[in-house]
C-alpha cells in the first residue's frame, strides 16, 4: 500500500518539487496551498489530492488533514514547508509584519504539527519535517525577524525529539542555502518606512548581492531530494543541510565577530 505524505506550501518551490518526486516514488500526496485552484497542471495526476490549506487557520488545517486521511487513510509523513522571507532594516519593520511573519513561519508551523501529532500517536510512527534553513543556526544581513523565525523552528523541533521519539514519532530538519526559487521575488516581503533613509545604501548592496547569490544556486529540486531521504531513510537523524554546509560550519568554528566581518565584507562589496 503506498504511503501518503502531506506538504504545506506545495504551490511552487520547495514544496511544489517535493510534492512532485514524492508522486513520482510512487507515494500518495496531500498537496495543500492556500489557493488550490490555482495550481499548475502537475496536481492533475491519479496519487496528487489538491486541497486548501492556510497554516494560520487551524480549521483549514483540520478540513485538509480529514480529506487527506478520507481519501488516502494513514498520514506517514508531514512535511511543514509554508514561509516566506521578511527581510530589510528591523526598524523599518510595522506590527503587523512582525505579526505576519512570526504567524506564517513559527505559529503556523505549531498548528500544523499540533494537530497531526494524535494521528501519529494512534499509528506510534510517522515523520515530521520542518523546513527550516542555515537562516537557523548562521546569520545575514537585514534577515533579523527572518532569523527569528527559523531560529524558533530550530529549537522547537529540536526539543520535539525527547517527547515524540518514544512515541515512534521521527522529527526531521531541513536546512536549504541559497536555492533558486521565488523566495527572492514573489514570496518575499521587504521592510521599508518612508522618510527612513540611513540604511539605503546599505540595503541597496546587501539586495543585490543576495540576488546574485540566488540566481547561481541550485533549483528547489535539491531539496526535495533532501526532504525525501529524510522521510525514507529510517534513521533518528535531526538535521540535514542543503547547499548549506560550509557556511554552517564556518559558523560553528569561526568565533562570532570573524563570521559576521566575513559575512559583512561579501555581502555588502
Amino acid at each position: 500500500m503506498p504511503k501518503t505524505v502531506f506538504i504545506t506550501g506545495a504551490s511552487t518551490g520547495i514544496g511544489q518539487a517535493a510534492a512532485q518526486l514524492f508522486e513520482r516514488e510512487g507515494w500518495n500526496v496531500a498537496a495543500t496551498m492556500r489557493s488550490p485552484e490555482k495550481a499548475g497542471d502537475w496536481t492533475q495526476r491519479e496519487r496528487i489530492l489538491t486541497l486548501r490549506l492556510d497554516v494560520t487557520e487551524i480549521a483549514s488545517i483540520r478540513d485538509a488533514m480529514a480529506q487527506a486521511t478520507a481519501k488516502f487513510g494513514q498520514i506517514d509523513v508531514v512535511v511543514n514547508n509554508a514561509g516566506y522571507g521578511l527581510i530589510g532594516p528591523f526598524e523599518a519593520s510595522t506590527t503587523e509584519q512582525v505579526d505576519r511573519q512570526l504567524a506564517t513561519n513559527v505559529v503556523g508551523l505549531m498548528n500544523v504539527t499540533r494537530e497531526i501529532l494524535p494521528h501519529f500517536r494512534q499509528h506510534r510512527s510517522g515523520v515530521l519535517i520542518n523546513i527550516s534553513s542555515m537562516a537557523g543556526r548562521a546569520t545575514f544581513p537585514l534577515h533579523s525577524m527572518y532569523h527569528a523565525t527559523k531560529f524558533a523552528v530550530e529549537g522547537f523541533s529540536e526539543a520535539l525529539v525527547y517527547e515524540l521519539e518514544p512515541l515512534g514519532i521521527r522529527v526531521k530538519l531541513v536546512e536549504p542555502g541559497a536555492i533558486k526559487t521565488d523566495f527572492y521575488d514573489r514570496s518575499q516581503d521587504v521592510m521599508s518606512k518612508p522618510g527612513l533613509t540611513a540604511y539605503d545604501t546599505f540595503v541597496a548592496k546587501v539586495l543585490a548581492n543576495v540576488k546574485k547569490a540566488s540566481l547561481n544556486a541550485p533549483g528547489p529540486e535539491w531539496v526535495a531530494r533532501t526532504i525525501y531521504k529524510a522521510a525514507t531513510d529510517g534513521s533518528n537523524k535531526l538535521r540535514y543541510p542543503v547547499n548549506s554546509a560550509a557556511i554552517l560550519w564556518a559558523n560553528w568554528l569561526l568565533p562570532t565577530r570573524w563570521f559576521q566581518a566575513i559575512i559583512r565584507r561579501e555581502m555588502t562589496k
